[in-house]
């Protein structure tokens, strides 16, 4: 088939974004979809509206995706967003910027026309209100080549549109937070089984958040290990250099082996149900006795007036035995 141009897509998956796909591709355009994944993302098989795994629908639909990992570029913009943050740690308009930042060098590179989102003119507070849209389309330095499908009509004309390769008139003109339009356009267009509104961005999520400013404040130098441990277990801060992080189940417990660094000391109960549980900083005596109490509250064997706790590091390991550590003391450590 010869196709009239060829649009770059940012696609996550949700029903927004491939909505915004399917307007374009009814125009006889060529699409290549590109799907950012971060650290601080949802698993691609997740079945929320972010960094869904875009193979099913490109398949159905007929045009290619590709997943591009955002890699450092992302946690330096976490660390310190231009435009500043969500409610939690998420900096939207930066994020945004940066992925048509990484879409426009890939769409220069294979000789694409423009690049469109899923975006909806009013549906999100932060980032997609008018004067912000603009200001992303200006700092992306795309200009009027940026298209948004879903409310173009309600925007200015954009290039594909002033010169012909697309028509105005087969865009949307949706805006507010209402999906009423869009399921329309879902079964009109006969996609199905697309994911529920939801972000998918731990950066949006509290208590994350909370674990992820933590981290920040105390850590000089983050590495991946340490930003994939801020999604499972407990998180206790006893003092500036020292946390120590509990695994909740197997599946933590599993996770927090791949995760773990050469300078930290693993400490698990003994004879009982247990979980696994790291120390990371000062290896104090203090701390190695506070890791083994914290421990035993959170094994089988809470209840004991005692409970024999295995620590080691590489080849070395040592046994003590310790009571569980009091709640009211966790309380006052937690992260």
């Amino acid at each position: 088939m010869t196709h009239r141009g060829h649009g770059i897509a940012l696609f996550s998956g949700g029903l927004d974004s491939a909505l915004a796909v399917l307007l374009i591709l009814q125009q006889n355009i060529k699409v290549t979809a590109l799907t950012f994944l971060t650290h601080f993302g949802c698993d691609i098989s997740d079945k929320s509206s972010c960094s869904q795994d875009p193979t099913n629908v490109a398949n159905k639909f007929g045009f290619e995706a590709k997943m591009l990992h955002l890699g450092e570029k992302f946690i330096d913009i976490v660390k310190n967003p231009p435009h500043g943050y969500g409610k939690n740690m998420n900096p939207c308009i930066d994020c945004r910027i940066l992925m048509l930042h990484e879409a426009k060098q890939f769409m220069e590179i294979v000789g694409a026309d423009f690049i469109f989102t899923g975006e909806v003119l009013g549906q999100r507070p932060m980032s997609q209100h008018r004067g912000q849209m603009n200001l992303v389309k200006r700092e992306s330095g795309l200009g009027d080549k940026l298209v948004r499908p879903l409310s173009g009509r309600l925007l200015d004309p954009t290039a594909p549109e002033k010169s012909g390769l697309l028509d105005r008139n087969l865009l949307e003109n949706i805006s507010g937070r209402s999906r009423k339009r869009q399921m329309e356009l879902a079964e009109k267009f006969g996609l199905e089984d697309y994911p529920t509104p939801a972000s998918g961005c731990l950066l949006t999520d509290v208590g994350y958040s909370r674990r992820l400013r933590d981290l920040l404040a105390h850590t000089e130098n983050i590495d991946f290990n340490d930003l994939n441990l801020l999604k499972i277990g407990r998180h206790f801060r006893p003092d500036a250099a020292t946390k120590i992080i509990v695994g909740r189940n197997e599946a933590e417990n599993d996770k927090i082996m791949q995760y773990v660094n050469n300078g930290n000391w693993i400490f698990e109960a003994n004879d009982v149900g247990s979980p696994l549980t790291i120390l990371q900083g000062d290896q104090t005596k203090e701390n190695i006795l506070l890791a083994a109490a914290i421990t035993a509250r959170y094994s089988d064997g809470k209840y004991q007036k005692e409970v024999e706790v295995t620590y080691s590091h590489g080849d070395d390991s040592e046994t003590i035995v310790v009571a569980p550590q009091k709640e009211e003391f966790l309380s006052k450590i937690r992260i």
